[in-house]
């Protein structure tokens, strides 16, 4: 029985100073286990819209095409020429797409027809939101490439909304198809005093071009590569994609090109400025140009069936240079003796003392001075 008595003795049950460790370190679990399960919580919530959203491959018929683009076996479209545009209309508050482009690559995005805002890809693909907070409602987002191939080749995988996506209205039923250098493409344009020459600099979306487009009421295809010719590279260069070339390629990046075919879409006029780089370091000759450009037209011709074919010497040359290339043009029209073929004259626009690549309002003005003569040829 003392045994018993000395056992419990021996047994010590915990002091006041014991007990209250032992109820602070249970507190610190519980509030451990509390947190973790808040954070848990909060988790699920930020994953919930996620799950929710509904999500469409780019290449889906919904998303409205144009300009030229690729369609990889994923889903995703690839394109390099500057104007594309791809346009989604979805019913929700948030828009993201999956993406990525090259170092130089840049993108216009418009909401509901508003300003644009400019995003730059990067070159890893990443989810990047494009509406955010928007009114509940429908809404119409327009993705437009503003640089150039060789700036970035860009890829866009998918679209993802919390609520869920339309058809657009369809692009209008005229198609056009310009043709040409880096003016064409939209080049330095955007440039202000004291800036080095970046990407920002290029809008293809206020190019002539584009704007051409919106004055004709039709889609455009915007086919152009910076510092190329009919022949030659600005700097005399014959091994690179000239237009006979890029012309057929929906993406002219000379690493991984990708053809393009022409009845994917059939053009009702198509304008070409070109030359001005073939005439940089001097006037070709003429016979091996005005040659190589009547089987150029000759090409456009049986591709486009439908088309009128309007050629242009481009806003840069002025003096010897333009006279040259604008007696070519005539020469050119008159080899290939088809009333399709036009030529018709583009006033000179010189830069400004940075840069003697148009500016933006040189391009509006570009666009105003060549719609008539576009009009009245393919009776728009």
């Amino acid at each position: 029985m003392s045994t018993g008595k000395r056992h419990a003795a021996g047994a010590r049950l915990p002091s006041g100073r014991r007990l209250a460790r032992a109820a602070l370190a249970l507190l610190a679990g519980a509030a451990a286990m509390a947190a973790a399960a808040a954070a848990l919580a909060a988790a699920a919530d930020a994953a919930a819209p996620s799950a929710a959203m509904a999500s469409m491959r780019a290449d889906d018929a919904r998303v409205l095409r144009m300009g030229r683009t690729v369609a990889a076996g994923d889903g995703a479209l690839r394109f390099g020429y500057p104007g594309v545009t791809l346009t989604v209309e979805f019913e929700g508050t948030r828009l993201a797409a999956d993406l990525a482009g090259g170092a130089g690559s840049l993108l216009d995005v418009r909401v509901d027809g508003g300003t644009p805002f400019t995003l730059r890809p990067g070159t890893r693909r990443r989810s990047v939101a494009l509406v955010e907070h928007a009114a509940p409602g429908r809404h119409r987002v327009e993705l437009l490439h503003r640089t150039e191939t060789w700036l970035g080749v860009v890829t866009v995988a998918r679209f993802a909304t919390d609520g869920r996506f339309h058809a657009p209205p369809p692009l209008p039923a005229r198609s056009m198809l310009v043709l040409g250098d880096s003016v064409t493409c939209g080049a330095d344009m955007e440039r202000g005093p004291g800036d080095k020459n970046d990407p920002s600099w290029w809008n293809a979306g206020a190019s002539y071009g584009m704007l051409l487009g919106h004055a004709l009421g039709a889609r455009v295809q915007l086919v152009c590569h910076g510092g190329r010719g009919l022949l030659r590279s600005w700097n005399g260069n014959t091994d690179e994609y000239q237009l006979p070339a890029f012309y057929e390629l929906a993406i002219a990046d000379a690493a991984a090109p990708a053809p393009w075919q022409q009845a994917d879409d059939r053009a009702d006029l198509i304008l070409v400025a070109i030359g001005t780089n073939d005439f940089n370091q001097g006037i070709p000759e003429r016979e091996a140009w005005v040659g190589a450009y009547a089987a150029f037209v000759r090409r456009l011709l049986r591709d486009h069936p439908q088309a009128q074919v309007a050629l242009t010497e481009g806003a840069i040359l002025d003096g010897e240079k333009k006279a040259a290339l604008t007696a070519y043009l005539r020469e050119t029209v008159e080899r290939v003796a088809d009333a399709r073929v036009h030529a018709i004259p583009s006033l000179h626009h010189p830069g400004d003392a940075q840069d003697a690549h148009p500016t933006t309002p040189q391009h509006a003005a570009m666009a105003r001075e060549l719609a008539p003569h576009l009009r009245r040829l393919a009776g728009w």
